[in-house]
């Protein structure tokens, strides 16, 4: 039986940190007009910011959450709960695993990425990917219950951070990146974290990329580096295959590529952030994504409205804040560094205020 086709005049989909944003600019003045909603995996959605803290036993699940319904009546705007099975762009029409199809006359992408699994031959070696946050949380209480050695591939602020929290409670770990570790940000900031990673007996390897898996070796070219059962992906973004099928203009990687309006540039009623998007000097990074969003609300109620667009222009330099698993952090500022217990307590009040400015009462 064909499932009917529910019509919005905009549809916001994925709850990534950019649609929370527009969310909540909403909930405290007037959004544009028409039916508009919000399409998300669940009813609730992750700051992964905090997910280094969460690891570490710092914070509680409840902490590290933000539930979408409230936010989304104070928007006035409708949650629906699904997967994205496939998009046709051409109609901007989505329909969801479960057989429904939603379509709008205009549509925001904030639905972030996958994670490439190295080639794996054998299933001695088990895998978990940093996202979904909810999966990874799910495999790591199993590995809790029996503490192995462990091995992450990522050497950029995410794996760093992934790498600092767990340090503690796995019997040996070690850090894969396929480069320089912390590529981009400033050496000083690289120096401290090499710092830590060593105090905290994490064996890092840089310029030793992973290409494949071969039963409980990793392999770098046709050389054994690692030999154990659990790896963690924090690395090697991928876009959804649903996306790359959608006839969205992509970059070379397969993101979509967008205009600084954040229009797709082969669709100009679709507009797209955070990590699907891809535009010159933007980084897959929440805190571009949380940067978009004063930008992408305005855009979309002056699309919405016939009004001219916006130009979003992407910070080159910005600052990072590591959390170091111990409650403390490494800052970083184009070339300045520093780190300590005051830097932890500042990134602390950062991430719980972004989480508390975005849950709403009722």
């Amino acid at each position: 039986m064909q499932q009917r086709m529910t019509q919005y005049d905009l549809i916001l989909a994925g709850a990534g940190h950019a649609h929370l944003g527009v969310l909540r600019r909403w909930a405290l003045v007037e959004r544009p007009p028409g039916r508009i909603a919000l399409l998300s995996l669940g009813p609730e959605a992750w700051y992964a910011g905090m997910l280094p803290g969460l690891i570490s036993g710092r914070f509680s699940a409840a902490d590290c959450r933000v539930e979408l319904q409230p936010l989304c009546r104070a928007a006035k705007v409708d949650l629906i709960e699904g997967e994205i099975a496939s998009l046709d762009a051409d109609a901007r029409v989505l329909q969801l695993e479960d057989g429904r199809c939603l379509r709008s006359e205009w549509m925001s992408l904030n639905v972030g990425a996958g994670m490439a699994i190295p080639p794996q031959q054998g299933d001695a070696m088990r895998v978990l990917a940093a996202r979904p946050i909810d999966k990874l949380l799910e495999g790591w209480r199993q590995w809790q219950a029996e503490p192995r050695r462990m091995a992450i591939l990522g050497g950029g602020a995410g794996g760093v951070e992934l790498a600092l929290a767990l340090a503690d409670q796995v019997p040996a770990l070690a850090l894969f990146c396929g480069g320089t570790l912390l590529d981009g940000l400033s050496p000083g900031l690289r120096l401290r974290a090499l710092g830590h990673l060593r105090q905290r007996g994490v064996q890092v390897r840089e310029h030793c990329p992973i290409g494949r898996i071969e039963d409980d070796w990793l392999l770098s070219g046709d050389e054994p580096v690692w030999r154990g059962r659990r790896l963690l992906l924090a690395s090697g973004a991928r876009p959804w295959p649903w996306l790359t099928a959608s006839q969205l203009a992509t970059d070379a990687a397969g993101f979509i590529a967008i205009r600084p309006t954040l229009q797709s540039e082969s669709h100009a009623q679709i507009f797209a952030v955070g990590d699907s998007a891809s535009l010159d000097g933007m980084r897959r990074s929440g805190r571009f994504a949380v940067r978009q969003a004063p930008v992408l609300s305005a855009n979309l109620q002056a699309a919405l409205q016939g009004r001219p667009l916006r130009q979003y222009r992407a910070q080159w330099q910005s600052l990072a804040l590591l959390a170091t698993g111990d409650g403390g952090a490494l800052l970083g500022w184009h070339d300045w560094s520093a780190g300590g217990q005051l830097y932890g307590h500042c990134k602390d009040w950062l991430d719980r205020r972004f989480v508390k400015r975005h849950r709403m009462v009722g």
